[in-house]
């Protein structure tokens, strides 16, 4: 296939999202169709683009003679373009049934399908330049989604979302600038791009630039200690959470992890040094601060939120392993993690679209009401816990041989962590399934504000919209956990070409 379609796939969401508001749609199952239509082209034609790889760049935009806006598809990137391109018309899908009782549905869905376009752009991204203006991007176009409401909390939760994102750039910024002076090009090249006779005696300056633009890239990521944003942002709309954790913004920011640890500063230079400790420490403290505060909260979606904070530390503890298997591991969990989430919030969603209920208190003998939802539930559950024979138990299976082939001391803190977030992952996620399915429902329930209780005898599962995706999700968590190999090959060619 021609490059020009790597900017096709970029351009066209962004294009089609914009003219959502504009377009004179007589219905709203018209502007389902539209929307459904534009989100489903562009993932057929990426997946197509994935699996017909154009052998070069398409340059967008020249600033200068080395300084470009530029696409290229490489192995990291058909991963998380392939991802983003699997599960945005199963969320659409869902936001559909989701927002049919919210206002301002064409700016919604208008923000929502130029995020599938700016996403695109960081996965198909062939320079840390393109990738920061992209990354930047997606902090604007997420902003209005999480403030939809218009509530006072959803405004002071988009207010926290944009400090953390901009204050996490500017330290980012700062390694593409030292990228940009002391490496051989701006381009992502398997292995790294410093220059060893420019960096002269500043090595531990280059470390420290890392160490900075590591922490400024995994804010998105929820890393401890700017994990705060990220269970506040659930007061968005399901649809735009499950996303926010899922999928664009923080896997966006564990994507870029990556690409800075081995396509720009090289792991070569990187591995055994200062710097590794100094982004290991904290994302082991994430691992289990997440879990600790997701078992504390008696909110669905914030519990879930917590429950993100420390699954995405997964993904950041193999790309700081800094190894090709440490890769493998980190790009497994992103994928399963990525499938096993969406699946829980949706399911949240569902809870709380069908039966107006948020608190876990709140859904004693809910599952008696609503089982296909809470089955799914259930089974997503024992996938994030790592239960063998779904897609949880392969990522966190390679996560730990990682670490066990690892030299670094720190590695076995990490095993120990990730043991303990998988027993506080059973408790907070298994306790949610047991309410539902054995408690006896409370004889009644106050509304709340966001919120109004739909009396117990009236609360159904959702409509085939709702339900199709997840059905969907538990299907891949069964595949991929039955029969990763496909997975793990791809993943392992990918990571061995940095060797």
């Amino acid at each position: 296939m021609s490059s020009i379609f790597l900017a096709v796939v970029v351009l066209f969401p962004i294009v089609g999202g914009a003219l959502i508001p504009l377009l004179p749609f007589r219905s709203r199952a018209q502007m389902m169709v539209y929307t459904e239509g534009v989100v489903l082209l562009n993932s057929i034609l990426a997946i197509a683009l994935l699996l017909n790889r154009p052998a070069g760049e398409f340059v967008l935009l020249r600033f200068t003679s080395n300084l470009t806006l530029s696409f290229r598809i490489d192995g990291l990137g058909t991963v998380f373009a392939g991802l983003i391109s699997v599960l945005w018309p199963l969320a659409t899908l869902y936001a559909f049934e989701y927002m049919k009782h919210e206002e301002h549905e064409k700016f919604f869905f208008m923000f929502y399908t130029i995020t599938f376009g700016i996403t695109m752009g960081i996965a198909l991204a062939e320079d840390i330049v393109t990738m920061y203006c992209f990354y930047e991007m997606l902090t604007l176009v997420t902003l209005p989604l999480v403030i939809h409401t218009l509530t006072r909390e959803a405004v002071l939760a988009g207010r926290t979302y944009l400090y953390y994102s901009l204050g996490g750039a500017a330290f980012a910024f700062i390694g593409v600038i030292f990228i940009l002076i002391y490496g051989t090009s701006p381009e992502f090249v398997a292995g790294g791009v410093l220059d060893l006779a420019k960096i002269g005696d500043r090595t531990n300056l280059l470390l420290l630039i890392y160490v900075l633009c590591f922490f400024g890239f995994s804010v998105k990521a929820a890393m401890f200690p700017f994990s705060g944003w990220l269970p506040k942002a659930g007061v968005a709309p399901t649809p735009v959470t499950a996303l926010l954790h899922a999928v664009a913004v923080v896997k966006a920011g564990a994507f870029a992890t990556m690409r800075i640890t081995y396509y720009s500063f090289g792991t070569e230079f990187l591995r055994g040094t200062w710097a590794q400790t100094a982004v290991l420490i904290p994302i082991i403290i994430t691992i289990v601060y997440g879990c600790s505060r997701a078992l504390k909260e008696t909110h669905l979606k914030r519990r879930l939120a917590w429950s993100t904070v420390s699954n995405l530390s997964y993904i950041l503890f193999g790309t700081a392993l800094m190894t090709p298997l440490g890769l493998v591991g980190a790009l497994c969990h992103m994928i399963c993690h990525a499938v096993i989430k969406i699946c829980s919030f949706f399911c949240a969603g569902a809870v709380i679209c069908q039966s107006g209920r948020e608190y876990i208190h709140q859904l004693d003998g809910l599952g008696k009401k609503m089982p296909k939802t809470f089955v799914i539930f259930t089974i997503s559950g024992l996938a994030l816990m790592g239960v063998p024979g779904l897609a949880g138990f392969i990522s966190k299976w390679n996560l730990v041989k990682a670490a066990l082939d690892s030299t670094h001391p720190l590695a076995v803190v990490g095993v120990a962590a990730l043991m303990i977030s998988a027993l506080l992952t059973a408790i907070y996620m298994l306790t949610i399934s047991v309410r539902a399915f054995v408690l006896n429902a409370p004889s009644e329930t106050k509304n709340t504000a966001e919120h109004k209780i739909v009396p117990y005898e009236e609360v159904r599962d959702p409509g085939w919209m709702m339900l199709l995706p997840l059905v969907l999700f538990i299907a891949a968590m069964v595949v991929i956990g039955l029969h990763p190999e496909p997975l793990i090959d791809a993943f392992t060619q990918i990571a061995s070409a940095l060797s």
